[in-house]
């Protein structure tokens, strides 16, 4: 939700059992309530129908939760980059603090799956090896392939947010995040306007999916390769090519609707601008303006795309308001303590974003959605989620993010 939920997710942070307090543990907390709010909306499907029904027309749970999650993600993304200095340890902290959790719980899936304890998501014709290149560039919802678990298709938006963050470190304009997140609000707002409705996956739909994933698969290596590299042009060309690809695959082949990929990336770089206020990189009064374009161009958006099937425009924007008044409200207690429940549910918050959907279809997959709304259930549900989720943390991400570090460090100091 670094994300979704990276998941958005620093690799600095402290061990669930450090005793020492963190001077970023307002974000844990962000975290912490993202999570819950993502699981409480997918749980409702099962435990809280006829709830789910009256609430979603006017909030949209999920889509707050993951908003919150890119806000922290774009504070927290920079700031890692920025703090390394290096795009080769950036790159390497982010695969070990994404891809090894991510793996595990996607084999858990398949595995379940073929012994008929949990269903997995239809990817059509699409053959196994696209499906799973797809997968490891972690784009594939911005390559015309579903994910095989759904909530991994934020994950798409965060690695193109990587490569935009890396674009403008390579090309020393970092500091303009102000300018990022305005111009692409200001240009969702103007698609909506322009009446621009792209079909879902446009790209892959003309040229193919597999040749979109196969050539970006190459651009993708490519580009990670040559921006962590020593030369300076090679790098700026890394992360350029990288930049550009994101965008592109963004703007004409993404699942979502054009404007609403282009205010996700926009409220990341939000996120960005604050982190540079708040460190003397940038003016308050700044950041507030920006704050300012990008939600009136979110709300305006929104509103003129009008209800849909999966969409409903209040849902929505009731969700995108209270994620950046959250957002706001965190700011505004970062210099107080909070409690170790708190910012220890931010810790895991990766685990429960990726482990609870698979609880929940080995659930729906076996007893079934319930017809009436029953809290004990609900109660239940999580109450067996979050130990479950403590566990992966400590036994994957933990010991996966401390490997990350070192290899991170020994490449940066050869």
């Amino acid at each position: 939700m670094e994300s979704p939920f990276l998941i958005p997710v620093s690799s600095e942070r402290p061990p669930v059992s450090s005793a020492a307090p963190s001077r970023l543990g307002w974000l844990d907390g962000l975290r912490g309530l993202a999570a819950l709010a993502v699981v409480f909306d997918h749980s409702s499907y099962t435990f809280l129908p006829e709830l789910r029904q009256e609430l979603v027309p006017h909030f949209n749970a999920g889509r707050y939760g993951i908003l919150v999650f890119f806000l922290v993600s774009g504070y927290v993304i920079p700031r890692s980059l920025e703090h390394r200095g290096c795009v080769r340890s950036f790159w390497i902290g982010r695969v070990f603090r994404v891809y090894p959790l991510c793996a595990v719980v996607v084999g858990v899936l398949l595995a379940l799956h073929a012994v008929g304890a949990a269903e997995l998501r239809d990817v059509g014709s699409r053959s196994a090896g696209a499906v799973a290149l797809a997968h490891l560039t972690l784009l594939q919802e911005l390559l015309g392939t579903p994910s095989v678990l759904l909530v991994l298709w934020t994950l798409s938006y965060e690695m193109a947010f990587y490569l935009l963050v890396v674009a403008l470190f390579t090309t020393r304009l970092h500091r303009r995040s102000p300018v990022a997140a305005i111009a692409l609000a200001l240009v969702a707002a103007g698609s909506v306007g322009a009446g621009v409705a792209l079909p879902a996956s446009a790209l892959s739909g003309v040229l193919g999916t597999g040749p979109v994933i196969a050539v970006t698969a190459v651009i993708m290596a490519a580009a990670v390769c040559c921006a962590s590299g020593r030369s300076a042009p090679l790098r700026t060309f890394g992360g350029v090519l990288g930049g550009l690809s994101a965008l592109t695959l963004v703007a004409l082949n993404g699942t979502i609707p054009l404007w609403e990929g282009l205010v996700i990336l926009a409220v990341m770089f939000l996120g960005t601008t604050v982190h540079r206020a708040e460190h003397g990189q940038g003016t308050w009064r700044f950041a507030a303006g920006t704050a300012v374009v990008v939600t009136v161009c979110a709300v305006g958006s929104a509103y003129g795309y009008g209800d849909g099937d999966h969409f409903t425009r209040s849902g929505w924007i009731t969700a995108f308001l209270l994620a950046v008044l959250t957002f706001g409200a965190g700011l505004a207690v970062r210099g107080r303590s909070l409690p170790r429940v708190v910012t220890g549910l931010g810790t895991i918050s990766f685990s429960v974003y990726l482990v609870h959907p698979v609880l929940l279809t080995v659930i729906d997959s076996t007893v079934g959605r319930r017809r009436q709304d029953d809290l004990v259930l609900e109660a239940a549900f999580v109450t067996v989620l979050l130990p479950l989720c403590l566990l992966t943390y400590r036994c994957i991400e933990a010991p996966c993010q401390t490997w990350g570090r070192i290899l991170a460090g020994r490449t940066r100091l050869s």
